[in-house]
This record gives C-alpha cells, sequence and structure tokens, in this order.
C-alpha cells in the first residue's frame, strides 16, 4: 500500500469501511502548506472531498461526496468517480473498430453511459502513496480483463492525483495500455459548488469556458455531429457569465437536457500540451477554479438531475443544481463519429491525458 503518512502528517491513510464484496476501502488524504486538502477514495478511486480557503481564508469542502463507501457503492449519479473506459454517451451501446462491431450495456437506454453500470467508477482500484519532489502523490491502477463492459482488449489504466507544493493546485495525470485496439476516453466526474458544503445551488456562480464551438445533441442526447457555433445563444461562455442567467432560456437544447448537459470543443487543442478549458467563479466566497487540460473537450453538466436522494457529508441533500461538473473528456459517442477527435487506443500503444484543477482567490 505504500506510505501512510509523512513527517508533517500531510499524506495519510483512513479506513472507509469494507465493499459488499468483503474486500477494505481507504482513503487517501493530501495536503499542502498553502490550505488545499484532497481526500481520494480507492473505489472508484474517486474524489472524495476538496477543500481550499475563501477570500478570509476559511477553508471548506468545494466537491459533493458521501460520508460512507455504502453511499458510493449504491450511488447513481457518478459522484466524483473516474469515469472509463468511454466518457458519456456511446449511440445505441454499439459502435466498430476494425471491422467488429462491439455491444455494450444500454444503461442509459437506449445508448451506453460513462463506460457502463459497473464502470471504473464501481471498481476497487490498488492504491500507492508517494511523497514526490515535494509533491503528494497517490498512484491508482487497474486492470479491466478483455470483455469487461463490452469493451475489446486487456486494459491497464494507472491514474496519478497529484497536490503540488505551493499553490491549491491538483494534478491528474492518465496512462493506459491494452493488448488489443480499443477505446479509451478517460475523465474524473466531481461535482463542484465553491460556495462551500453543497449547501446552495450554483446558479450564483460564474463560469467561462474557452471555446466557440459545441457538439449539439439530439433527442437521446447524442450528438449530431455538427459543431456549432455558442455566439448570440446560451451556450456563449466566452466570458464569465452567471450560469443562471440563460440557464431556463427557451432554447431546443437546453429543454433536451433540462439545462446544460453539452459538450465543448476546446479551442487551441493540441493532444500533447495542457491548455486553458475553463473558470469557475463564486462570488460570494470569491473562490476560483481555473482547469487545465490535454483534452480536446470539457462536459458542462449543471446537476439537473439531482433530485436530493442524495445526502452529502455535511447531511446537505443532493438537490438538482446544487453542484455542476466540468468533465474534461474527448467528445461524446466519439466512436461513431469520423469527424470528432479519435478515441482509438491501438494495442501495445500508450493513452495519456492529463488535467489540473487550480484553486485560488484572486
Amino acid at each position: 500500500m505504500g506510505i501512510a503518512a509523512d513527517a508533517s502528517s500531510l499524506m495519510r491513510v483512513e479506513p472507509f469501511g469494507t465493499t459488499r464484496d468483503g474486500r477494505p476501502s481507504r482513503l487517501y488524504i493530501l495536503s499542502n502548506e498553502t490550505g488545499l486538502e484532497v481526500t481520494l477514495c480507492d473505489f472508484g478511486a474517486t474524489i472524495v472531498s476538496i477543500r481550499v480557503p475563501d477570500r478570509r481564508g476559511q477553508p471548506d469542502g468545494v466537491v459533493l461526496g458521501y460520508a460512507s463507501l455504502a453511499e458510493y457503492e449504491n450511488d447513481r449519479f457518478y459522484m466524483g468517480g473516474v469515469i472509463g473506459r468511454h466518457a458519456n454517451r456511446i449511440a445505441l451501446g454499439k459502435f466498430t473498430l476494425d471491422e467488429i462491431t462491439y455491444r455494450l450495456a444500454q444503461n442509459d437506454f437506449p445508448n451506453h453511459l460513462h463506460g457502463g453500470p459497473q464502470g471504473f467508477h464501481k471498481r476497487l482500484w490498488r492504491a500507492e502513496m508517494q511523497p514526490t519532489a515535494g509533491n503528494r502523490t497517490v498512484t491508482f491502477s487497474y486492470l479491466s480483463p478483455d470483455g469487461e463492459e463490452g469493451y475489446p482488449g486487456n486494459l491497464v489504466v494507472t491514474i496519478r492525483f497529484t497536490v503540488l507544493s505551493g499553490r491549491n493546485d491538483l494534478r491528474l495525470e492518465y496512462e493506459a495500455t491494452s493488448d488489443r485496439d480499443t477505446i479509451a476516453n478517460l475523465t474524473s466526474h466531481p461535482y463542484f459548488n465553491l460556495a462551500g458544503g453543497g449547501r446552495r445551488d450554483i446558479l450564483d456562480h460564474q463560469l467561462l469556458i474557452r471555446a466557440r464551438k459545441f457538439t449539439p445533441v439530439d433527442a437521446a442526447m447524442i450528438p449530431t455531429g455538427e459543431l456549432r457555433d455558442v455566439a448570440n445563444s446560451p451556450f456563449d461562455f466566452t466570458r464569465l457569465t452567471a450560469i443562471g442567467s440563460r440557464i431556463d432560456a427557451d432554447d431546443p437544447q437546453l429543454r433536451l437536457a433540462g439545462g446544460y448537459d453539452h459538450n465543448w470543443a476546446l479551442d487551441g487543442f493540441t493532444g500533447s500540451t495542457e491548455i486553458p478549458a475553463a473558470q469557475l467563479h463564486d462570488p460570494a466566497s470569491g473562490r476560483r477554479l481555473e482547469i487545465f487540460t490535454t483534452e480536446p473537450g470539457i462536459q458542462f453538466y449543471s446537476g439537473n438531475s439531482l433530485n436530493g436522494s442524495g445526502r452529502g457529508k455535511n447531511d446537505a441533500p443532493h438537490t438538482r443544481r446544487c453542484g455542476l461538473c466540468l468533465e474534461t473528456q474527448h467528445f461524446p459517442d466519439s466512436p461513431n463519429h469520423a469527424n470528432f477527435p479519435s478515441v482509438v487506443l491501438h494495442a501495445s500503444s500508450l493513452f495519456r491525458s492529463a488535467t489540473t484543477y487550480s484553486f485560488s482567490t484572486p
């Protein structure tokens, strides 16, 4: 399991109960000297908590989460988990690769969503904790066997979560290899609420997305293949804009999703270097989140399906729009759209991706 704590107690491990099949789960807590504390769980390689100070220096949690392992096992909202093998939706739960059609679970009927009902968010990962050049890292690893949820190839996945020393940044680095041609599109699914504690909705949050185009969807929430300009629409977040200002506008795309649940095609995508993707600001607390990624897209989901059935770590219910997701990713349904950036991972090739969450109070 690796190191349980360093001399200054900025790295520690705590028990987190036992899975239904009798395996122990643990929490991995990483901190730094500037006030960032991140709690991760080996079940789902999940971000359980991120605590950062507000403009007065008072720390509070800025992602939704649960107090128990059982709640994560029962969760239907992908709360904080790593998503794979393919983030987002695949139309009709099928794709063709090397002239073979693969059929996946239709867990968002008629589509496949977020890797299936037992995707990466429902797996127990192997974890190892390390201090690295003043930073603190947890590396999660998992072998997804050939045929799991219908995907081809034995896929070996590692994800490094690193709390950087000297600034309130959390960096995620993904790697994967397969012994057969397959597809890979990995992301993390935290629900952010920068006000702290998830006690109020996110409609007053201000959002900027560095993208001039998004991928509109059909009635089944599958991209049509079009890359549509955001100008003069509720999807224009090229400047900081209050999320609530247009979320209920009379727009066909917003009506389909009950709010925002769409992918933006990021400006400046290179595939190898992290680019600035989005900013999120809460005027009340002063907290700001900046997101940098090597991915070509970001899915903004405004928590439309949260319904109060789950309760957070502070016993506050997870009500509609009390948290939002900004999922760095390749586009939804990429295997079925030749004009989208490819998610094909060839045998013995290396999948690599990185995303950084940077918190501040400017």
